[in-house]
């Protein structure tokens, strides 16, 4: 009897450190997903973007936007036929950067999934809905052009349109403009990690009471001379020229460097008392996230992974989620030699037992996106909570030893998703990692 008691009494020790962490259940602070849109080598429509994925499809392709035959780096995730016919006025539309074009037509087809169209948004409390879409570089191409026009021709050739074009914060501006969003309203530039950034910063915007609604992302168009030929510089790019889609290749013992693709990710995140108030369908919710810095070099990542773990760990923490319950991620995975493997180990790190889960790469058909990365992943992250389905990691030919995760590699697999995880890391040591589940009232 005395030894039973003494079993107990250490059961009833030992309960709490398996016992699953608290969840969110105020509806003000629970964040749920009520829309989502994109813009995508793959097109704008979200079921078509993930179907292509599902697919296995490359979208990279060699460069025509631009006289590429003389760059050492000629293939890119271009994005072709794009049109913002319906969200852009004519006028508008041939003076924007692309950057803002992408963002503009992600951003409405976002408040349109969530059925928050021009008539909804007039009877709705404006003050209350903010937006915060980010972005790595800006308007590149408006930069450019200003430069190329002060060295040519002189500062009076500049455009009045430089500045406001080339400036970080505009897709979030001029999306507020267009929709007459009066809350919470800037960008995030954190490289690589800026959708992340934008979504970890949105969400506690709602938790504080700050806002109803945030429409967050990101957006990027760096396919133009100045922003592949600086990636050239930095040595970070894939060089196979003779097979672009081939060249994305996460894992793969054969990686050589990352691909540059762009476009838009954009969420409607929302308050649950906010969405059931007004009959909104929810798609998924945002358990919480988190965001560190590894402090410790421009582009190359700390080998310890350090800085990823804890985030990934703090992200847990923030979401009220046990490491046990996470089965899949999608991972940063960019296809450079030393990031997926830092990656890989902080993960491997954080999730003793990793049988469970599954992780992916999205970038191994669409590129990567830079500040727009994580607001697509995020997408696709979605998209696997409610089809079930994961898309594969395409390029998968040899495998890395020691990565001992399913990677999901060349063909697609059906996987209950209970929590996944989003990571986007970025230039500077920026971390930022993303948690989302299934809604379930």
């Amino acid at each position: 009897m005395v030894a039973g008691s003494k079993c107990r009494k250490i059961k009833a020790m030992a309960s709490p450190t398996v016992s699953a962490p608290k969840r969110e259940t105020d509806p003000k602070k629970r964040v749920v997903i009520t829309g989502m849109g994109l813009v995508s080598v793959f097109g704008t429509d979200t079921d078509t973007f993930y179907n292509k994925l599902l697919e296995g499809q490359s979208g990279i392709t060699l460069i025509d936007r631009f006289e590429a035959s003389e760059f050492s780096v000629r293939f890119g995730g271009q994005i072709r036929d794009f049109s913002s016919k319906g969200y852009i006025d004519g006028k508008s539309d041939r003076r924007l950067d692309d950057c803002w074009r992408y963002c503009l037509v992600a951003g409405k087809r976002a408040l349109e999934d969530a059925n928050l169209g021009p008539a909804v948004l007039e009877t709705m409390d404006k003050m209350k809905i903010g937006a915060l879409i980010g972005t790595g570089m800006g308007g590149v191409t408006a930069f450019s052009s200003g430069v190329e026009s002060l060295v040519q021709k002189g500062y009076k050739k500049i455009s009045p349109f430089f500045i406001p074009y080339s400036i970080t914060n505009m897709g979030s501006a001029l999306l507020a403009i267009d929709t007459g969003l009066m809350g919470p309203n800037y960008s995030i530039s954190t490289a690589c990690a800026t959708a992340n950034y934008c979504f970890h910063s949105a969400a506690n915007h709602i938790r504080r009471g700050e806002a109803d609604i945030m429409i967050a992302g990101g957006t990027e168009a760096a396919i133009n001379p100045t922003g592949v030929g600086g990636f050239i510089a930095c040595r970070a790019l894939s060089q196979r020229n003779d097979e672009p889609h081939r060249a994305s290749r996460p894992w793969d013992k054969n990686r050589d460097g990352f691909v540059m693709g762009e476009g838009s990710g954009v969420l409607v995140m929302e308050s649950l008392e906010s969405a059931t108030k007004r009959g909104a369908t929810v798609i998924a919710e945002y358990l919480g996230g988190a965001v560190t810095c590894d402090a410790h070099h421009m582009t190359d990542p700390r080998k310890d992974g350090l800085g990823v773990s804890t985030c990934i760990t703090k992200s847990l923490e923030d979401a009220g989620v046990s490491p046990e319950e996470v089965n899949y991620v999608n991972a940063h995975a960019t296809s450079t030699l030393a990031g997926d493997l830092a990656e890989f180990n902080a993960i491997k790190k954080v999730f003793k037992d990793t049988s469970e889960i599954k992780m992916n790469g999205t970038k191994s058909m669409i590129g990567h996106c830079l500040g727009a990365a994580g607001g697509l992943e995020a997408i696709a992250t979605i998209k696997a909570i409610t089809t079930g389905w994961l898309h594969p990691t395409i390029n998968q030919d040899d495998l890395e030893p020691s990565v001992t995760i399913d990677t999901v590699p060349n063909v697609k697999k059906q996987h209950e998703v209970n929590v996944g995880i989003s990571n986007s890391f970025g230039f500077g040591g920026h971390n930022s990692v993303v948690v989302f589940a299934p809604f379930k009232p």
